[in-house]
């Protein structure tokens, strides 16, 4: 029996579908409500681009330490950059204007004096940059707080992007200031005195290497004329050699002729005058070789001690031009610690200069080194030229004794001449003692020639090495005027130095900091959050969404506590039938909400902007609900409930109670228009904060519009039920 009565009861289940939908309905509630619901505001944080915010930009823009500072601009482009709202740049009279018409959120104002305030960090009195914030949160309360931790976001980055160029300004005054500067002032003053010092004794140095190359062409020219000399000495001592060889030949024959000379005694009378003639003039040319021999010797050893001086002189420049180096170099190192304190012009002209000097130093070192390699040949030449010459003079006062002799005999010859047969023997005899003596003078001509060549050897290296000692002299008076340049440059360079580290002491010394200036540097904004509509807590902020909720929840429970359309008696007409249901519900509906409203006002102690305009909300917001359920449950019976259900759920997510409408899922949104308690959360909003009692209005005048269709609707459904139930028996 028992199993009987459950299988019956089941099978009235299947067999009814009005039944069996709403069951196998039911069981999709909880997954459908709580879908629903993480669905919509799974992370509702992800439109907030689609979250249209206003920004005002009125900063007017400053001048900071010689640089143009636009503090509010670098914001919009930070703000355009990084898509956290739907920004929309306006300007000042539209951005309120539509912020109260409810097309934005909030606004954000950038000040006139935005970037004018970040200049301020250094004054007596700094100001702070007011970063101005303006939510409408009676429009959606959640909006205003997502601002607010927006507005921290903006305000954390702002202040990073302010404290930088804080930093920045701050590392570059820092740089310039210190007892440091005073210091390093006193010290370039000592460089500066050194390097007018260096400067004079450079320009010293390059005049007396002016007038050494000078000295230097003049040598080159003088040996150059020397050396013409000892060419054409060379080469007329090779003609004597050659005349002298010949001479004896042309003796031996005549000693071998001596035979024949009677028969040729008139020819020989007049050869022999001749020859008397030609050998005083080699007599006298003989005695001039021997004297200027003697006093080039004398000139080419003081030539040799000069150029051993000049050698010295030479060595001595080079190890002045090291010892001018190392200290360009040792100045260079001195300055290197106060380089980096300088501005980059400054430290480009002291080192161009430290440059100049090192360049200079190495060209003086090099031209007195090419002058020491060159007079060091040219001390080798002058002393070979020396030997030579000694040797050239040897041999020429052999000559000159045989040529002396030579005369002798000629003068005894011509003497003889008319005794010349009869002293036939004597001639053969001095004819043996010529050939003797000419072997000697050709052995004398060939060592003056010989000594002459080696005079024009050494003077051809007296005349390189004096060439290169005019070169070397060259480089080192270019190499000098450099280096004057140089030093009158580092000279007017370590001046002027000193005088900025002065000036740059007294700008350092004169930066005063104190509590006003640390809090500036630890924060430089400073957001005002001015409010319009102020909501005071989460539970004003709320309640018009709970508030709608709980009146659907109520009638949607009255529907199942009390039948909707069974009457309790038999109705008269099918008006009469609805009058009847509709006065119980409304009555029922009006007490529910002045309940509620009464809690709400004295017990959780709602502030409304106007008590009566909201109970007269409250009561059409219900009224509104209770006339939609009640059209459902009457015409669809129990799935009318499950409709019921599923409008509240579509309610709760896209009525903008909790996220505004723009942060839920896109597909959800054209859903808001259609539902009545979007409307009905809006007029809440409106009687409870803002005090927009024309927003008001507008609203409830559609709730009224939902209110007509639902009751109009409910009332032809009453009218055709009753005629279809009770037609019969009005005709019987």
């Amino acid at each position: 029996m028992r199993q009987s009565f459950i299988g019956s009861e089941f099978k009235a289940i299947f067999q009814n579908k009005k039944l069996l939908i709403p069951i196998l309905a039911v069981l999709f509630i909880p997954v459908l409500y709580s879908g629903m619901f993480l669905w919509a505001f799974w992370d509702p944080y992800e439109q907030l681009p689609d979250l249209p915010v206003a920004v005002v930009n009125s900063d007017q823009g400053a001048e900071f330490d010689g640089k143009e500072l636009h503090i509010g601009s670098d914001l919009v482009e930070k703000l355009q950059e990084s898509g956290q709202f739907d920004f929309h740049f306006v300007d000042k009279e539209e951005g309120y204007k539509n912020l109260e018409k409810q097309d934005y959120y909030m606004l954000v104002e950038i000040p006139e004096d935005f970037s004018e305030n970040g200049t301020t960090l250094l004054e007596e009195d700094p100001k702070k940059l007011s970063l101005k914030y303006v939510p409408n949160e009676s429009f959606n309360f959640l909006s205003a707080q997502i601002g607010d931790t927006a507005m921290k976001e903006i305000k954390a980055s702002l202040s990073k992007s302010v404290s930088e160029t804080y930093a920045e300004t701050m590392f570059e005054k820092i740089q310039e200031m210190g007892d440091g500067f005073q210091t390093a002032s006193d010290k370039a003053g000592e460089i500066n005195h050194g390097a007018i010092d260096l400067s004079q004794g450079a320009n010293k140095l390059k005049d007396n290497l002016a007038v050494l190359a000078e000295k230097n062409v003049e040598m080159t020219d003088g040996v150059a004329k020397t050396r013409e000399g000892a060419g054409k000495l060379a080469s007329g001592s090779q003609e004597l050699s050659d005349g002298v060889a010949v001479m004896k030949d042309k003796s031996r024959q005549l000693y071998k002729g001596t035979q024949d000379i009677q028969s040729g005694m008139n020819s020989l009378a007049a050869g022999i005058d001749k020859s008397k003639a030609g050998l005083e003039e080699l007599d006298a040319g003989v005695d001039r070789a021997v004297d200027n021999t003697a006093l080039l010797q004398a000139g080419s050893e003081e030539l040799a001690k000069k150029i051993g001086a000049l050698k010295d002189g030479a060595d001595n420049a080079k190890a002045g031009a090291q010892t001018i180096g190392a200290g360009a170099t040792k100045l260079e190192e001195e300055l290197a610690p106060f380089m980096g304190s300088l501005p980059e012009e400054k430290q480009a002209e002291l080192q161009a200069a430290i440059d100049s000097i090192k360049k200079g130093a190495s060209g003086l070192e090099t031209g007195t080194g090419s002058l020491s390699a060159g007079v060091t040949g040219l001390e080798g030449g002058a002393y070979n030229l020396a030997d030579g010459i000694g040797k050239l003079n040897e041999g020429q006062k052999k000559l000159q004794g045989g040529v002396d002799q030579l005369v002798a005999g000629s003068v005894q010859l011509d003497e003889g001449s008319d005794g010349l047969v009869a002293g036939q023997n004597t001639v053969v005899e001095k004819y043996g003692l010529l050939n003797e003596k000419l072997d000697e003078v050709y052995k004398g001509t060939v060592g003056l020639s010989t000594g002459a060549s080696e005079l024009s050897s050494g003077l051809d290296q007296v005349y390189s090495g004096s060439t290169q000692l005019a070169d070397g002299s060259k480089k080192l008076a270019d190499g000098s005027s450099e280096l004057a340049d140089g030093t009158t440059k580092l000279s007017d360079g370590t001046g002027e130095y000193a005088e900025k580290l002065k000036d740059a002491a007294k700008e350092a010394n004169g930066v005063k900091a104190d509590d006003d200036t640390y809090d500036m540097m630890a924060g430089p904004v400073d957001v005002k959050n001015e409010k319009i509509n102020h909501v005071p807590n989460y539970g004003t902020g709320f309640a018009p969404y709970f508030l709608s909720l709980g009146l659907f929840v109520g009638a949607l429970l009255i529907s199942i506590v009390y039948p909707l359309r069974e009457p309790s008696d038999r109705p008269s007409s099918g008006m009469s039938w609805f009058l009847g249901k509709f006065t119980v519900l409304t009555t029922v509906g009006v007490i529910q909400s002045l309940i509620a409203a009464a809690i709400l006002l004295f017990g959780l102690g709602l502030e409304v902007e106007s008590v009566p305009l909201f109970l007269l909300s409250t009561i059409i917001t219900s009224l509104t609900f209770l006339a939609l359920i009640q059209m459902l449950v009457t015409v669809l019976g129990d799935p009318g409930r499950f409709v019921a259900i599923i409008i509240l759920i579509l309610q709760l997510t896209t009525s903008a109670g909790t996220f505004p409408l723009e942060l839920i899922p896109t597909a959800l949104q054209p859903i808001s228009a259609a539902l009545p308690m979007t409307y009905s959360v809006a007029a809440f909003k409106s009687v409870i904060s803002s005090g927009d009692y024309a927003f008001m209005w507008q609203n409830l005048w559609i709730l009224l519009g939902y209110f007509i269709v639902f009751v109009t609707l409910t009332s032809v459904f009453f009218i055709g039920l009753f005629k279809k139930q009770y037609s019969k028996t009005i005709e019987a």
